[in-house]
């Protein structure tokens, strides 16, 4: 917990006291969800909670205040019980959790270009996964902005709330390529996997040649290509048998041979760098290309996976940045869309008006909350709004001076 969070404490409890039990979202099938609250501090989290009314909810926040608010994703008959197995589950909302603290090559340091790359992933896995390939309907759909680093699609078709874990991590599993042959998938029938291969290959041959060129950018790049070979080395289907940032670079250069990349568009099964360097090659496009859903398919825990799952309610404020987890309308998570959503200026719930001097503690941070733009390093020092120094300093990023 950061220093000083009683601050915050106090604004959080006032957030929720200027709601009335018209103001808040409850999920459906409200009475037969588990609540779990983090109370600020050093206290243990509060959970096996169940309300019978929303107003009970509403008192609760009101008079507590939490750090964060979470209900479950099951339904239960007796949502109170402490023992799990007593509970009576009756099935699952299925929800996907797309977080940029997983994307490789991005930090959250810069918070608006991982706020914009973990957007585009999100609206990806509607667009080119969960609509053309699984048929889900947008009926069944509710998006929002996870208060922090990500998004959250939630899906509650009646005919799928009952999918157990097995069947869940199967669709994970497709939507990560976990098994898939990326040659059989480029001479197939047209996928979404087949575009993001393909855009995968000329991704991955911009990137080899930055490294190749020895310029400004080719330290990064190559830190990039190996960072995703480092996470793509646990799934169950990696082919490498041995790989290193000089392996990289050989790839590289390699690849700047444009008469073995055309050969390889017209024929993928050609090991055209070699055995080992076209098994890195191939790799670099599923690591690159793969839509990230949280720790899913690393962990039986995953969001998507676990059948008792808990999500952050839409409406509550998040315990580590002061951002408001919010809905927005599927459209909206286009980001090339005619009105896009923007977590940077709809998700503040605190004063622009009243001032706060911030000084910085970490190095290469930015960040922008409305018209505000913060960017620097340790001892610098920036008047910010309420809503801003919230975001710092619950970050963990800087110190309020007054």
């Amino acid at each position: 917990m950061v220093e000083g969070w009683s601050r915050f404490a106090l604004r959080f409890g006032d957030y929720y006291r200027s709601k009335s039990v018209d103001d808040i979202w409850t999920p459906p099938r409200f009475k037969n969800r588990e609540w779990m609250f983090i109370p600020w501090g050093s206290k243990p989290p509060d959970r096996h909670r169940g309300f019978r009314e929303k107003k009970d909810l509403l008192q609760y926040l009101q008079q507590r205040g939490p750090h964060s608010c979470f209900h479950s994703t099951a339904y239960y008959d007796t949502p109170s019980e402490r023992n799990m197995s007593e509970k009576g589950w009756k099935g699952a909302d299925l929800i996907f959790d797309l977080d940029g603290d997983h994307l490789p090559g991005v930090s959250d340091n810069d918070f608006p270009s991982m706020i914009e790359k973990i957007q585009e992933q999100a609206w990806t896995l509607w667009s080119e996964f969960l609509l053309p390939e699984f048929g889900f309907d947008e009926k069944y759909i509710q998006t929002s902005f996870s208060g922090h680093r990500g998004f959250h699609i939630h899906y509650r078709n009646p005919g799928l709330l009952h999918l157990d874990s097995n069947a869940r991590r199967q669709l994970v599993n497709h939507i990560r390529g976990e098994g898939i042959n990326v040659q059989t998938v480029l001479s197939g029938p047209q996928s979404g996997w087949q575009n993001r291969i393909q855009n995968g290959m000329e991704s991955i041959t911009t990137k080899l040649n930055i490294i190749e060129s020895g310029g400004a950018q080719a330290k990064e790049t190559l830190e990039e290509l190996h960072g995703i070979i480092e996470k793509r080395k646990n799934s169950h289907d990696f082919t490498v048998k041995s790989y290193s940032k000089n392996r990289i670079k050989e790839l590289a250069e390699s690849a700047s041979d444009n008469q073995r990349i055309s050969r390889l568009m017209e024929d993928n099964s050609l090991r055209v760098f070699g055995d080992q360097n076209t098994s890195i090659f191939w790799e670099l496009i599923k690591g690159d290309t793969s839509v990230v859903l949280g720790n899913a398919g690393e962990t039986d825990e995953s969001v998507t996976v676990d059948t008792k799952r808990v999500i952050r309610w839409i409406g509550s404020l998040h315990g580590k940045c002061g951002l408001r987890v919010t809905e927005m309308p599927l459209e909206r998570l286009n980001p090339e869309g005619a009105n896009p959503f923007n977590p940077l200026l709809e998700t503040t719930a605190f004063s622009s008006s009243k001032k706060f001097d911030v000084t910085i503690n970490r190095d290469d941070v930015r960040m922008e909350l409305g018209d505000e733009i913060v960017e620097g390093s340790i001892g610098k020092t920036f008047n910010v709004s309420e809503g801003m120094a919230t975001f710092l300093v619950l970050k963990g990023w800087g110190v309020i001076e007054n």
